[in-house]
């Protein structure tokens, strides 16, 4: 089983966590099913991450006599709230590794290829191994893509070169992200830029994080003055979607003596000149000159589901993302298609205690499907964010769809900074979430 497979410090943490009952997303126990609904579906799952793991565990538990399919190339897992913490230089990327196989059911057949067409009038599913699976539902959880070419001069393997960093493109990249800043750092003076994109994307607080522990390095360096620092926004006053955080990190950084360009979209780099070319909405260019960029790609559903007819076909969401009811999850024009995790076209929902909250939504409602009645769960939009402000603090941002502010705990303030949100996002997140894989949590 899964729980064999953590190293001897992920068994200490998990216990401790269990005990304390304390986490990021209200990532607690919840009770397991008393029972296993009989059924002989075809289930094919579409996505070996987060999303399709705990899911795949639920229905494992929650179906008897079920055809369980997980389909899903990477060999390895990534714990992906890790990231930021490796391009901060607090972790090494061994910490964020385990293996696809370590989370599967033992009921489940899993087959190591990815997606390459969906047909849901035949109810098909077509592989990148030549193979095509018939199934009677489907559930796509297949993440979401980083659409690195879509900046000119820019792919994921120009991460850690020329000065530039990109939290997101993976364990390594997020070490060369590390070692990219480190160069500035030892340089002794410079200018940093970070930026964000103009869709949706996965952990929204990502870029800010990266932003407040590069402030940290730089103040603890002894040498801030000598580093001009800028965050690069897309929108009008704007680097978080719920106000109140967004305006304090902006109060907060004008107190860092960080630069706010807003209005820009990155488009274009010349890595080899160190510049950067933002595009403003009247179409007019900026070209800004870095000695380190950190760089959030535009991102959107995997292509082979936005280029299919799942996507949203109309709307702000319209062929980029899953097309789903943004409660039930369940596809708006294929009742037997769900959706969950990052793919979704959901207001809000692009975080791992998002599908701590989505996975048992999914579960009831692929139950009720089953068994012939509506839907009966809904999913609130709950996201959840240890927003890191300065290495050893951070808040814990909870919210849901309208941006209203969601706290689990009476006794952490969703609005405050504090030593403790940072143990819970350094120490605590990680066992909970090996458990919400296994859905046990």
């Amino acid at each position: 089983m899964a729980a064999n497979n953590y190293p001897p410090t992920l068994n200490r943490g998990r216990r401790s966590w269990l005990q304390l009952g304390l986490g990021a997303g209200a990532l607690s126990l919840v009770p397991a099913a008393l029972g296993a609904q009989q059924s002989s579906a075809r289930i094919v799952i579409v996505g070996a991450g987060a999303a399709g793991l705990a899911i795949a565990n639920r229905l494992s538990r929650a179906l008897r006599g079920a055809r369980l399919t997980l389909v899903g190339a990477r060999q390895a897992h990534h714990y992906q709230p890790g990231f930021t913490l490796i391009a901060s230089g607090l972790w090494q990327p061994h910490r964020v590794l385990t293996q696809t196989r370590d989370w599967l059911p033992a009921d489940l057949q899993w087959i190591d290829a990815d997606a390459s067409a969906f047909d849901p009038q035949r109810r098909q599913v077509s592989l990148t191994s030549g193979q095509t699976l018939d199934y009677d539902l489907l559930v796509v959880a297949s993440g979401c893509q980083l659409n690195y070419d879509e900046i000119e001069g820019m792919s994921a393997d120009r991460v850690g070169r020329d000065g530039i960093g990109s939290v997101y493109a993976g364990p390594d990249k997020a070490s060369a992200t590390n070692a990219a800043f480190e160069e500035l750092l030892r340089k002794g003076e410079g200018r940093a830029l970070f930026t964000l994109c103009d869709t949706p994307l996965k952990c929204a607080g990502a870029p800010l994080k990266m932003t407040f522990t590069s402030l940290s390095r730089l103040e603890a360096s002894g040498r801030r003055a000598a580093f001009d620092v800028g965050f690069v926004t897309p929108f009008e006053q704007q680097v978080f979607a719920v106000p109140v955080y967004n305006q304090f990190v902006l109060q907060r950084w004008q107190e860092q003596q960080l630069t706010l360009l807003d209005q820009r979209r990155l488009t274009a780099i010349d890595p080899g000149a160190r510049q950067a070319q933002f595009t403003r909405p009247d179409g007019s260019h900026a070209v800004e000159s870095y000695d380190y960029l950190h760089l959030v790609p535009p991102m959107s559903a995997p292509d082979v589901v936005r280029r299919s007819e799942l996507a949203w076909q109309q709307g702000p969401f319209a062929g980029q993302w899953l097309e789903v009811d943004q409660y039930t999850l369940q596809h708006r024009r294929y009742p037997e298609i769900f959706g969950i995790g990052d793919v979704v076209g959901t207001p809000f929902g692009k975080t791992a205690a998002s599908v701590k909250k989505q996975a048992p939504v999914v579960e009831q409602n692929i139950l009720d499907y089953l068994a012939g009645r509506e839907p009966s769960a809904h999913y609130n939009g709950y996201t959840s964010c240890p927003l890191i402000t300065s290495i050893g603090r951070a808040m814990l941002a909870e919210f849901g769809y309208g941006g209203e502010l969601m706290p689990t705990f009476p006794f952490i303030s969703p609005t405050e900074e504090s030593w403790a949100v940072w143990v819970m996002k350094e120490k605590m997140l990680q066992p909970a979430y090996y458990a919400m894989l296994e859905g046990r949590v």
